[in-house]
């Protein structure tokens, strides 16, 4: 028997439509499905910015044209965004994996700026990353006892949408 072969068609389902705000601020990037769902059940609405790239999306009963930037029509106020806690993998990411004192990559640990036994917290401004080599040569001290300083300073992560707004309006050219 011989395999029925089926020709191959690029999906539009694979596109992602960039979703914005009741306040017009760019929030993130999700699939078109997803896009479908919102516009259908009247929780987002077109945008015409730019005259992006629209899709077709057909169904028994509907034809719905979706365009490449939509609004929310809906939102929840009370939602917020909070910090995440600190830990090791967040700490290592926000710090590129590199040691906060001389750049190595290797034998990463974490460190308190200000150490715990002179009242550091363990919170995202106080906790950096580390080498083995570096860690032991801060050890219990402050910064300026031991003449070592940081490559950056050390902040909490901020929203999601903000950094996503960020990159959207650079990549837009404003």
């Amino acid at each position: 028997m011989q395999a029925l072969h089926r020709p191959t068609y690029p999906s539009i389902l694979q596109n992602t439509v960039v979703v914005f705000s009741k306040n017009y601020l760019p929030m993130s990037r999700i699939p078109l499905r997803r896009a479908v769902v919102l516009l259908v059940t009247g929780q987002a609405e077109p945008v015409d910015y730019l005259s992006g790239e629209t899709w077709e999306i057909r169904s028994p009963n509907l034809v719905l044209q979706v365009p490449e930037h939509i609004r929310m029509t809906v939102g929840n106020p009370e939602r917020h965004w909070k910090v995440p806690p600190v830990n090791r993998r967040g700490i290592l990411s926000r710090d590129a994996h590199s040691c906060q004192y001389c750049g190595s990559h290797k034998k990463l640990t974490l460190d308190h700026v200000i150490p715990r036994s002179k009242g550091g917290q363990h919170t995202w401004e106080n906790v950096v990353t580390a080498c083995a080599n570096c860690n032991g040569l801060k050890g219990d001290k402050l910064l300026h006892q031991t003449g070592m300083q940081l490559r950056s300073k050390p902040k909490a992560p901020i929203h999601p949408a903000v950094v996503f707004a960020d990159q959207f309006w650079k990549s837009q050219g404003a």
